[in-house]
């Protein structure tokens, strides 16, 4: 089974197989990270392999993360998209708490561009807070029209949205031209079939985070017989059946280690027969 290794997003054309860079920032995504010299060599190796779409925020760290992406890499390479994601706010003791109200989306859009080094950012994820890892029903035309006000003064130039719901989407689009939804999906965590497909055809991006979240021990252990069956680690199995889910999903793998940064690129060239993608489909509808 084939597929395109690259999409066209936010005006430009990305490889599918992003970094996620959560995980340069200290334990529990506070606080500056172990090792420093790793973080900024992975940053440099991603884009030595031909990444050229970063998933980030302000709040991880907080700003360390940002800090280091410009250390690592600024000036910018002209085809670097750089996803940045506003809506909440690192506690003393590291709680992830809600920044919702236009004063903090604005505040956060600033920190964003002060330590990235930036003029203008590429996109704006909205995350909205919901069950924190889940969406929850809510209106958010007020969160989305505070980020539309940015992106007509310059500061941000396209927008997308985070733990959200097919309403919210559809809300938030009454508003604003949005060209990504990312939200926790993977092989056994399968809500957002529907939305993914409906995005599609619309060509919007769909970024899942967590690719091995939510697993039982029985599922997990299924996908690890079936990985070691086929010559992969199960993060590899994983990521690859992602990209063979839908052409339009973009994924963003995170690491603070070279080594399994490229581990994880190397799922991009996995090939999937239709007969082992129908086994892992079963992995969901185990329990």
């Amino acid at each position: 089974m084939s597929y395109s290794s690259t999409y066209s997003f936010a005006g430009r054309t990305v490889r599918r197989m992003g970094y996620g860079a959560m995980q340069l920032a200290g334990p529990g995504v506070f606080g500056p990270p172990r090792d420093k010299a790793a973080a900024l060599t992975v940053l440099r190796e991603a884009l030595a392999a031909g990444v050229n779409h970063i998933d980030t925020s302000d709040f991880y760290g907080p700003h360390v993360t940002n800090q280091i992406i410009k250390e690592a890499l600024h000036p910018y390479p002209d085809d670097l998209i750089i996803v940045t994601k506003v809506g909440a706010v690192r506690g003393a003791d590291a709680e992830w708490l809600p920044a919702q109200a236009p004063a903090d989306i604005e505040r956060a859009v600033h920190d964003n561009l002060r330590n990235l080094g930036l003029d203008a950012l590429d996109v704006v994820n909205l995350r909205i807070m919901g069950n924190i890892h889940a969406p929850s029903e809510a209106p958010i035309a007020r969160q989305v029209e505070a980020l539309a006000s940015l992106q007509r003064r310059g500061l941000v130039r396209h927008i997308g949205l985070s733990n959200v719901t097919a309403a919210q989407v559809e809300e938030a689009q009454g508003i604003a031209e949005i060209v990504c939804v990312q939200n926790h999906y993977n092989l056994v965590h399968r809500d957002d079939d529907a939305l993914i497909d409906a995005l599609g055809r619309q060509g919007i991006a769909y970024v899942p985070f967590f690719p091995l979240g939510g697993f039982t021990p029985i599922q997990s252990g299924e996908l690890n017989r079936i990985a070691a069956s086929a010559g992969a680690t199960p993060m590899q199995l994983a990521l690859a059946w992602l990209l063979h889910r839908a052409p339009n999903i973009l994924l963003i793998p995170g690491t603070s280690s070279p080594a399994h940064l490229h581990e994880n690129l190397k799922a991009a060239q996995l090939p999937l027969s239709d007969a082992l993608m129908t086994e892992l489909h079963r992995i969901g509808k185990t329990g």
